[in-house]
């Protein structure tokens, strides 16, 4: 079985700001909503545990996880160039457009195919083991379109997690 989780709440996400690869830490608000992500899933014996190596999910996969975790580069969120730390909306962008390269975004078809790409190595080596993977909102929309397939009517929305959000896959199945 297959937890994967957003991270925690950052001081970014609550002003509304891209955060990308910025590497911003969780606040106190963050680090309780990891403590009861570990308090729901203290009954889960993890093989292996994942993470974006930025400062939001590494914490908040240290607080879930005691023990070893293995960050990748793959689950990092998708880099906003030179949007990062700025407010949302203040800039109308087609981010699904690959030749957005005016605020230096990574193309929507790079970061689905790092996401494709980890996904594709760890169920090779891990079809029946329980995996926690803790990353970031974009990579939760896309690990979601990877199991589940594109959403309806192209409404990506309805995939984004809540920070601290779990959503599970059989690990089994694609």
């Amino acid at each position: 079985m297959i937890f994967l989780v957003r991270h925690g709440q950052t001081d970014w996400n609550v002003l509304g700001l891209y955060q990308g690869h910025t590497d911003i830490e969780l606040n106190g608000v963050g680090i309780r909503q990891a403590e009861q992500i570990k308090e729901k899933l203290n009954h889960v014996s993890f093989d292996f545990v994942f993470s974006s190596p930025l400062k939001r999910a590494y914490q908040t996969a240290q607080i879930i996880h005691s023990g070893h975790i293995v960050t990748d580069c793959r689950l990092m969120e998708r880099y906003n160039g030179l949007l990062e730390g700025m407010k949302k909306g203040e800039f109308v962008v087609n981010f699904a457009d690959p030749n957005e390269q005016r605020f230096h975004i990574e193309t929507l078809s790079a970061f689905r195919k790092r996401i494709n790409d980890f996904w594709n190595d760890i169920l090779k080596q891990s079809s029946d083991k329980n995996i926690l993977v803790v990353t970031h909102a974009g990579v939760g929309i896309y690990s979601q379109c990877y199991f589940r397939g594109e959403p309806p009517d192209n409404d990506y929305t309805q995939y984004k997690m809540k920070n601290c959000d779990i959503i599970t896959f059989e690990t089994d199945r694609r």
